[in-house]
């Protein structure tokens, strides 16, 4: 009663399913609390079986509200095989409007593969890696820059030892028809939903969409049509369901981000400006912003140079910054 995490869903049944993983937590205002994490399984017959989560950090907004509209849109009738949707994995973390869960400070995204005896998050990390991963082929992990970061559009994958299954991961990543995509490589032991994938034996694909604690016309339009589109390409719908169906996109741009110099990081407290923009073209040694010392007005401010060339991938949005912030992010175009 007090440890583990409780369900009762028939991941089996047709139709439509809402329900609840139920995660006990004893607080001071309700010993016997549930943390209550929303899913729904909508299945129809047997075909291709595709989780689709987003909320691991609760302020990345865009696939929040995508996959909370897709809860209500999606027609049983209308699909093939089975659709599993986690709206807002990391709930306590939703509802707060942070990164990190308040219960236990839980980065979903860093927990992997949790505890089935530990605190909420590490409880929910190792259901999900453990018991719901591998009853699906295609994991969507859905984030953003959140509300300190902005993000480049990108789509991306982890590296997979096993050449099918990685060059599955590309095609998929690339149907998506985000503008830039890259593939990252954090080792098997990676404690990413990404990494929890690829050892529960199914194919991850995620990719930030937006950022700044915020959601856009733009950046909803982009999420709906790369779900739509993963779903197509899946062969679990054969019309889009969030958004009108477009012509071609641009092929996806393929970027690298490998290497700690790819970024820039504060070392003390201060305030920084950026002279570039989401996206702008780099190169070693060009002006990437200033960094300003309010509390010392007889210092000038500091110029920040780009220690390697690329695209602008993110930067940080809240102006003053702390020691080890990173400030913003370069990734290499690769061929």
């Amino acid at each position: 009663m007090h440890t583990g995490l409780s369900h009762t869903l028939d991941f089996d049944r047709d139709g439509k399913t809402l329900g609840h993983l139920s995660i006990p937590f004893s607080i001071d205002r309700s010993p016997y609390f549930q943390v209550k994490v929303p899913i729904c399984l909508v299945r129809n017959g047997e075909g291709p079986s595709v989780l689709l989560m987003a909320g691991s950090h609760g302020d990345e907004y865009e696939g929040e509200l995508s996959l909370a509209k897709l809860v209500r849109r999606l027609d049983p009738k209308r699909i093939k095989g089975r659709v599993t949707i986690l709206p807002t994995a990391n709930v306590p973390a939703v509802i707060a409007a942070k990164r990190c869960s308040p219960l236990d400070g839980g980065n979903l995204n860093r927990a992997f593969p949790g505890d089935p005896s530990g605190t909420p998050t590490s409880r929910l990390a190792n259901f999900l890696e453990m018991e719901l991963f591998p009853r699906h082929d295609v994991i969507f992990d859905i984030h953003s820059g959140g509300t300190s970061m902005e993000h480049l559009p990108t789509a991306l994958v982890e590296h997979n030892t096993d050449p099918d299954r990685h060059r599955r991961g590309v095609e998929l990543m690339r149907t998506l028809s985000m503008p830039y995509g890259f593939v990252a490589d954090n080792g098997q032991a990676s404690p990413t939903s990404m990494g929890a994938a690829r050892r529960a034996g199914a194919i991850g694909v995620s990719g930030e969409f937006g950022g700044g604690g915020t959601v856009t016309v733009d950046t909803m339009e982009i999420t709906a049509r790369a779900l739509d589109a993963l779903m197509a390409a899946l062969g679990v719908v054969e019309a889009p369901v969030l958004a009108p169906a477009t012509g071609p996109s641009a092929p996806t741009r393929l970027l690298s981000l490998s290497r700690h110099s790819q970024g820039l990081y504060a070392t003390s407290r201060g305030w920084f400006e950026p002279a570039v923009r989401l996206g702008d073209s780099v190169t070693s040694g060009q002006l990437a912003g200033w960094y300003h010392d309010l509390e010392r007005l007889d210092l000038a401010e500091q110029a920040l140079h780009f220690v390697e060339s690329g695209i602008v991938l993110s930067r940080r949005l809240h102006t003053m910054c702390e020691a080890g912030d990173c400030l913003i992010q370069v990734a290499e175009p690769v061929d």
